[in-house]
């Protein structure tokens, strides 16, 4: 008589997944894989206790009290790229990896994109209605060929490129911009690389676009930006909403500024009331971008395997969080992963154009303790300025060699006198900035910029200011700061070996408002003046 494997896993499916998917995780053999969609919040507490894997996509809720209750949880797998309907702060906490399949929908999303810009090019959704509603208006909906054109694409991840790809296939000449791909990247993909946005609009006939939303790409397309565009271009939004400034496009595309928009994305979803609708060069659908069959096939099959792999072998792909250290040398480490994460995300948000290295250089304690651990944590810092998609300790390397980002690890013989120390240095065309910091017992610390000593804490929002060393400039700032009710709680100067400029860093309580900054641009003194958030 034939004995049935044992159980070892059991895996709770909660939303809807291709067959393809489940049929993969109940081939494991020795997986019990229950199907449960629909479940409330106080039922899947009630049922998760045995469970050791989740498996979701966006329609359940995978929140704190859900995660706490599971105490055989290890993995929650989500079959798609968002993970916002899964707290991975308190999954981390609790030692719980969570899991995202981000590239199977890529190839779906570029070519609903493609679709769109045909779409809009020939007037296709316009002109069917018109004949179904018996009508034959073929002077009305002469449209525009796209081969030859220039195609501007805001983002070259792994929608982007997908994108690239197949307008180099219909003819089109690609434009593109993303601040982490290098000039030899670009060449293997055959696109021409702008070293900026504007300079992007500026040379495209038709812009399309692809990149997370973030405070840096929030109202990205503003009215700035369309007044940058040629005049009649069209523009496709697959991406996020929120990337265009609605309200400009409005009154760009009823001036006759734009020549048409397609929007898959809106900045609420669904878009009751919004006046684009009522414009008759505008098409719309309902965030279609993943949305066939064979991408939620992908999506799941993906997850699948990679719940699979980690439950028998420890295998860990596309992880959005997850501690790589032992137990040990946790409490030791965690002080400098945070002081590299914030070196990382602070060194990302400076001005260095076209990112090619990061270098990361770790001596001392920092070093003993597992400098590939903080070089992971400050590439995934610098890159997850730009990227949506997880960027983290664990794929962070990556990520980078996709996009042709070198990364330099270096152990350093001198601490500078501190107990450990951490360097990390970004590259671009042309330019460097550098940053070092430390672990005190209140916390890591900037200790240096770009050359100039400080003491700072990497926390908040930040002030930076670079300015000619000379008598009134930090009582202008603070005067400056003050009648706008900005409070500044900390700050510091520091003084660069053999240069007459200094730096100050202002910790401020709250966001520095725009006038405010361009008011400190102005002062005869200031060399630049930038603001970031830790």
């Amino acid at each position: 008589m034939h004995n049935p494997r044992p159980v070892t896993h059991k895996i709770l499916v909660l939303d809807p997944l291709s067959e393809r998917g489940l049929e993969r995780l109940r081939a494991a053999g020795d997986f019990e894989v229950d199907f449960r969609p629909g479940l409330s919040e106080g039922e899947l507490v009630a049922v998760i206790p045995p469970y050791h894997a989740l498996v979701v996509r966006s329609g359940s809720k995978v929140t704190a009290t859900v995660l706490e209750a599971g105490r055989s949880l290890k993995v929650v797998g989500r079959a798609g790229i968002g993970v916002d309907n899964v707290n991975v702060g308190a999954a981390t906490r609790l030692g719980i990896v969570v899991m995202n399949s981000p590239r199977g929908n890529a190839v779906t999303t570029a070519e609903h994109a493609i679709s769109l810009l045909l779409s809009l090019a020939r007037h296709i959704p316009q002109a069917c209605e018109s004949v179904k509603s018996g009508k034959w208006e073929r002077p009305r909906f002469q449209g525009r060929e796209i081969d030859g054109k220039i195609l501007g694409v805001v983002g070259l991840g792994n929608i982007g490129r997908h994108v690239a790809e197949k307008a180099r296939g219909l003819g089109m000449k690609v434009l593109a911009f993303d601040p982490v791909v290098t000039p030899e990247r670009a060449e293997q993909l055959h696109v021409r690389l702008a070293h900026t946005v504007d300079e992007l609009l500026e040379g495209s006939d038709f812009v399309t676009l692809h990149v997370p939303l973030t405070d840096s790409t929030r109202n990205l397309i503003d009215a700035k930006a369309i007044a940058r565009m040629r005049p009649g271009a069209l523009l496709v939004n697959a991406s996020r909403g929120g990337i265009v400034d609605e309200a400009a496009l409005y009154d760009a595309l009823l001036g006759g500024r734009l020549g048409g928009a397609a929007l898959d994305v809106f900045s609420e979803e669904p878009p009751k009331g919004s006046p684009l609708l009522s414009l008759g060069n505008v098409i719309a659908t309902p965030h279609l971008g993943a949305s066939t069959e064979e991408a939620q096939e992908r999506v799941a099959v993906e997850i699948a395997d990679q719940v699979i792999a980690y439950l028998r072998d420890g295998i860990i792909q596309n992880a959005v969080n997850v501690p790589t250290v032992s137990a040990e040398k946790a409490p030791k480490l965690a002080p400098y992963l945070a002081l590299s994460r914030a070196l990382g995300s602070l060194l990302a948000q400076l001005d260095v154009q076209g990112l090619r290295e990061i270098h990361v250089e770790c001596a001392g304690a920092a070093a003993e303790l597992g400098a590939t651990g903080i070089t992971n944590e400050a590439v995934a810092s610098v890159l997850g300025q730009f990227l949506d998609f997880g960027v983290n300790a664990v794929n962070a390397p990556f990520v980078a060699a996709e996009r042709g980002v070198r990364v330099v690890e270096i152990k350093g013989t001198s601490a500078g006198g501190y107990e450990g120390l951490v360097t990390v240095a970004i590259r671009g065309r042309g330019s460097e900035r550098i940053a070092s910091g430390t672990c005190l017992p209140g916390g890591p610390r900037v200790v240096s910029l770009d050359g100039h000593d400080l003491d700072v804490r990497p926390e908040g929002v930040l002030l930076l200011l670079v300015n000619e060393d000379r008598p009134g400039v930090i009582g202008a700032v603070g005067t400056i700061l003050g009648t706008r009710s900005v409070n500044i709680s900390r700050m510091q100067v520091g003084l660069k070996h053999g240069s007459t400029d200094a730096m100050g860093v202002f910790n401020v309580d709250s966001p520095v408002p725009d006038d405010a900054m361009e008011e400190i641009r102005r002062m005869p003194a200031t060399r630049s003046v930038v603001q970031v958030r830790l």
